[in-house]
């Protein structure tokens, strides 16, 4: 098997930062060592097949992004992003494990819909990946299949608490879910927001003629995910069941969260990068139907109630753990302009799965989070919190070499001409300068990225088998 040193770098983790060289020998990471430290007598330098020299840069695990969705059929259309082109762009970001949503609907059987994903996605990847499980239909039938998810290395489950008629469960649902939930240790992801009362809100504003991408945001307003996500804390304390509710957008719902925690209850919350940096006013509010651009569920909120800057304060005091993107991208032409006239006919989702690592190391410069916070909630937590945890997440021999790179003296201006290898035809973050760089990217050994030149391959990712959480307070 090849040998690789990667040497002269610092290397960081969730508790700490060292100067070590990282030692790789076929797929795995064999050692961690004190700068040009010998082994077995040997100058490893001149010993190893290959030698990365990380003088001055950051030596990190590679990004997981526990919440993309590939391919997924949504609003009359389906995410422009293939599992091939969603895993090259996020190799380019420094991500090297997504975990995906195969998706059981209404009338389906869950096994049928985890093939179903299995297919789509199996000789695609250019990185790992892993399956959560949309349960888009809880009845007796997939109460029971439920049950075999850890056989199949699935270990979370997702309802939706929004869009009837499409995913939606309602309260009775939620808690059989649940109560399976808690009895096999699987993870209950959440949708928390109120989707019939929406539905009501969008039905009046669109009466009133309010038809713009500005008032998605509007008719999914704050109070929709503060109460959701407290009837989802309320659910799954009364059946003890862990429950980790997605794209926390509303400061109101963190302190939900925040307060259940405080209890002693196992809920924890993820957020996404348009959540810290986008808002209702600059982006949704955009001139004519370029607000479409950033339309997705939840909604970006209004920067004057000051959501995006609790959001920050909720990862520094770990009221929120960790960062996902919520990938689900569209192009305007023939998609998002599906909505033109129709807000709720818009299309939901941002493409972001290149451009996480990068934007929450801006967080890092501008003083937001710590350089160790950074990889916790990037990769670290995602590991622990999704079963992979010791293979993924973390430097240490025995790990899978997923090792990223990174020039914190670099540079990477995000646009749709300069840096954008998503299947999109436009860049929800045009014109965004980062202080920092991916250089390079393994992936199980193997350099994917190396100096802005891709060298992966579709096919080299392989299907991660997760076990239960192990992040539970």
């Amino acid at each position: 098997m090849a040998t690789t040193l990667i040497s002269g770098g610092t290397v960081v983790t969730a508790t700490g930062r060292s100067a070590a060289d990282v030692l790789v020998d076929g797929e795995k990471i064999a050692a961690v060592l004190a700068p040009g430290s010998t082994l077995l007598g040997q100058d490893l330098a001149r010993s190893v097949d290959t030698v990365l020299d990380a003088a001055g840069k950051y030596v990190i695990p590679g990004g997981i992004d526990a919440h993309t969705h590939m391919q997924m059929p949504f609003g009359g259309t389906e995410a422009s992003d293939t599992f091939e082109t969603g895993t090259r762009a996020a190799a380019w970001g420094g991500t090297t494990t997504i975990v995906d949503f195969a998706i059981q609907r209404y009338g389906e059987r869950v096994m049928d819909g985890l093939a179903a994903w299995h297919e789509k996605a199996a000789g695609e990847c250019a990185i790992d990946y892993g399956f959560h499980q949309i349960i888009g239909d809880v009845n007796d039938d997939s109460l029971k299949a439920m049950n075999s998810l850890l056989d199949e290395g699935v270990s979370s489950y997702k309802l939706f608490m929004a869009y009837p008629g499409v995913f939606y469960s309602d309260d009775a649902q939620i808690y059989k879910a649940m109560r399976v939930g808690a009895e096999t240790g699987l993870m209950t992801m959440m949708h928390a927001e109120n989707g019939p009362a929406i539905d009501a809100m969008v039905a009046e504003l669109l009466a009133q003629g309010k038809t713009d991408p500005y008032y998605h945001g509007v008719a999914r307003a704050w109070q929709m995910e503060e109460e959701a996500t407290h009837r989802a804390i309320m659910l799954a304390n009364l059946t003890g069941a862990p429950l980790y509710v997605v794209h926390v957008s509303a400061k109101q719902a963190v302190e939900q969260l925040a307060a259940a925690r405080d209890n002693g209850q196992n809920v924890f919350g993820e957020t996404c990068p348009q959540y810290l940096y986008l808002s209702l006013e600059d982006q949704l509010g955009a001139e004519g139907f370029e607000g479409a651009k950033w339309v997705c569920s939840t909604p970006l909120r209004s920067k004057h109630e000051h959501h995006q800057d609790h959001m920050w304060q909720s990862l520094r005091t770990n009221d929120i753990q960790m960062v996902a993107t919520d990938h689900c991208p569209f192009c305007m032409k023939g998609q998002k302009d599906l909505g033109v006239g129709d807000f709720s006919k818009i299309p939901n989702g941002i493409g972001s799965v290149e451009h996480r690592m990068d934007l929450m190391y801006q967080g890092v410069v501008d003083g937001k989070i710590s350089l160790e916070r950074w990889v916790e909630i990037t990769s670290t937590t995602p590991a622990r919190m999704f079963g992979m945890y010791g293979t993924k997440g973390v430097i240490a021999p025995g790990a899978d070499a997923d090792v990223v790179i990174y020039d914190p003296n670099g540079h990477t201006s995000i646009g749709l001409e300069k840096t954008h290898h998503m299947n999109m035809d436009y860049s929800a973050w045009e014109g965004y300068e980062i202080e920092g760089h991916v250089d390079t990217v393994m992936s199980r050994g193997k350099v994917v990225v190396n100096n802005n030149e891709y060298l992966g391959s579709k096919g080299h990712g392989q299907y991660v088998r997760r076990s239960t959480s192990q992040y539970l307070v």
